[in-house]
């Protein structure tokens, strides 16, 4: 270990579940942390085993929601600056200088965005939305933690945000199966954070929702540019804005 990343003193965090695929890659791009502590969900594959063999430090513990599982992995970490990548994310060169010149001159900054290159089906998305993307994947866990929204959490961070120059690539995408299989867990999750806000679904939720997000990305965010992947994102995800209301009404009813 150098005597920079010595200095530097970051701890890389990451929530998992059956990532036995990226886990080799995601380590070694991120040598230059101080620490690396995966907190998995009870994955069946060998995420655990090929961890322990590079020294990660691996806690399991049962998921409940995404905001509750990264704010238990910050209480684990012995350092101040926190990097929070997704196994799915590829931390370039640039990316990882950029983080440890930045950890070295924050500033009066606690947490920085990275703006991520979204890769669909083995193609770049361009459009759709996905050209904004953008998440905050470094930050100080004295000022920040995440917002406690069970799905599609974000870090809510108590002072100045900065951005990134350099963009991490995103690939979320396994098979349709297991793209799906994400989808319908953002949906149950999405839809018990409405429950307990006691929003009761209707005919808006259940008809319009998901045509205007069908709309919205595809024709108004310019979906159709990035082909039939562009047709399929965007009909996957309205569908997926269908499913987050009729699983609401489900619970209402008491229904499984």
């Amino acid at each position: 270990m150098s005597q920079n990343t010595k200095i530097l003193k970051i701890s890389a965090l990451a929530i998992t579940f059956n990532e036995e695929e990226n886990v080799k890659r995601y380590v070694e791009s991120l040598s230059f942390a101080d620490e690396i502590i995966f907190i998995d969900s009870q994955s069946t594959d060998k995420t655990a085993k090929i961890a322990k063999e590079l020294n990660v430090k691996f806690i399991e513990r049962k998921f409940t929601n995404f905001s509750d599982q990264r704010n238990f992995a910050i209480s684990q970490a012995k350092n101040d600056w926190i990097i929070f990548f997704d196994l799915d994310e590829i931390i370039t060169k640039e990316l990882e200088q950029e983080i440890k010149n930045t950890v070295l001159n924050s500033g009066t900054k606690v947490a920085f965005f990275v703006k991520r290159n979204f890769f669909f089906m083995g193609k770049k998305i361009k459009f759709g939305g996905w050209q904004n993307d953008k998440a905050i994947r470094l930050f100080n866990k004295n000022f920040c933690k995440y917002n406690g929204n069970l799905v599609h959490e974000e870090v809510k961070a108590n002072g100045s945000i900065g951005v990134l120059k350099n963009a991490l690539n995103h690939h979320s995408y396994k098979n349709f199966d297991n793209y799906n299989d994400k989808l319908n867990l953002y949906s149950k999750l999405q839809a018990e954070n409405l429950y307990n806000k006691k929003v009761k679904p209707n005919a808006y939720h259940l008809i319009f929702r998901p045509i205007y997000r069908f709309l919205w990305q595809y024709i108004f965010r310019l979906g159709l540019i990035d082909g039939k992947e562009g047709f399929i994102l965007a009909y996957t995800h309205s569908f997926s804005v269908f499913k987050r209301y009729l699983q609401l009404w489900m619970l209402y009813r008491k229904i499984d």
